[in-house]
């Protein structure tokens, strides 16, 4: 399985142009549209329909089933801080009905007097579901306990 490199390539926001979900680049690209845009009705189109599919990120563990990955996602979409991030250095690794994505999120939270860089290590599992690629898992985690310690008190 040779990855498909994106290093040096221009980040996903999700503001790119309609990328086919049916191809994995279009599938990461829909995520970040439907999380910079607060838009949970797709970002629950993003999600494969099972019990199984998990997220582990610094705002709220670990959440097993999209009942529980919603709810987490509700909190930030719903919550008095903005958060917006873009899909940067990431290498894509596609092994037959799975890919899978690595990269770093940068972005930024605004909210009230707060206003934050935040610096996620990101991964995430699509497998194709339904005639497309939907996540199956994500983990993202903040590498400085300080940061971590702010991104969580202001998601709160």
């Amino acid at each position: 399985m040779k990855p498909m490199s994106c290093l040096g390539v221009a980040p996903l926001t999700g503001d790119e142009s309609l990328i086919d979900p049916g191809e994995p680049l279009g599938a990461l690209s829909e995520y970040y549209r439907a999380f910079n845009g607060r838009d949970l009705d797709l970002m629950r189109r993003n999600w494969a329909y099972l019990d199984e599919i998990s997220m582990a990120n610094p705002f709220g563990g670990i959440r097993r089933g999209w009942a529980d990955i919603r709810e987490g996602y509700e909190r930030i979409f719903n919550g008095r801080a903005t958060v917006s991030v873009a899909f940067h250095d990431y290498t894509i690794h596609r092994c037959g009905q799975m890919f899978y994505a690595v990269g770093r999120e940068l972005g930024e939270l605004q909210g009230g007097n707060i206003s934050l860089e935040v610096k996620f290590r990101t991964s995430r599992v699509f497998g194709l579901s339904a005639g497309r690629w939907r996540q199956f898992h994500h983990h993202g985690s903040i590498d400085n306990p300080e940061l971590l310690l702010r991104y969580q008190a202001a998601i709160r």
